[in-house]
């Protein structure tokens, strides 16, 4: 099979990526889910495009102001909100950054799940507070600060990912 193939889903693969944009802005389906997608399904999506209204869901998720996402995603607001008002889906970038924010509360909730006490925890939450406070590991810069770029993205998710061995520095 040639590496072309693996890239570009054959058009049967239309329908499987249409019921995945479909579940991004249903409110049963958890924000971590969504970032629980595999990066085969994730080149899809952000090709695709993802709902503007996904922003909405994760703003809530995050316990953040749709503006205050905006900002630590770099997000243009006023594109956003007119995207959000005519149901319109992000551009590549755009949808880049929002499902890798996904990405991170999915793994959150899966270090907490892990460490054995996830009840009651709010990966979403957490992580929103965690976004907005200085950190020593980043010179003193919010995690959220970094999340406007691939590199910071990066950079956050390696943070989190020392979180559950404890090498956090």
């Amino acid at each position: 099979m040639s590496s072309v193939a693996l890239l570009d889903p054959p058009a049967a693969d239309a329908d499987r990526v249409a019921a995945l944009i479909r579940r991004l802005t249903d409110p049963r389906v958890p924000i971590a889910s969504i970032g629980r997608i595999g990066p085969m399904a994730g080149i899809a999506l952000v090709r695709e495009g993802v709902p503007a209204a996904l922003c909405e869901r994760l703003a809530g998720a995050l316990g953040l102001s749709r503006e205050r996402l905006y900002a630590i995603l770099g997000l243009p607001r006023a594109t956003i909100d007119r995207k959000l008002r005519e149901h319109r889906k992000l551009n590549q970038d755009e949808s880049e950054r929002v499902l890798g924010l996904t990405r991170l509360v999915a793994e959150i909730e899966r270090i907490v799940t892990e460490s054995g006490e996830p009840e009651g925890f709010d990966a979403g939450h957490w992580l929103g507070t965690w976004l907005e406070t200085k950190n020593a590991a980043l010179g003193g810069r919010t995690p959220g600060s970094l999340l406007d770029t691939a590199d910071g993205r990066d950079i956050v998710a390696t943070l989190i990912a020392r979180m559950q061995s404890g090498a956090y520095s």
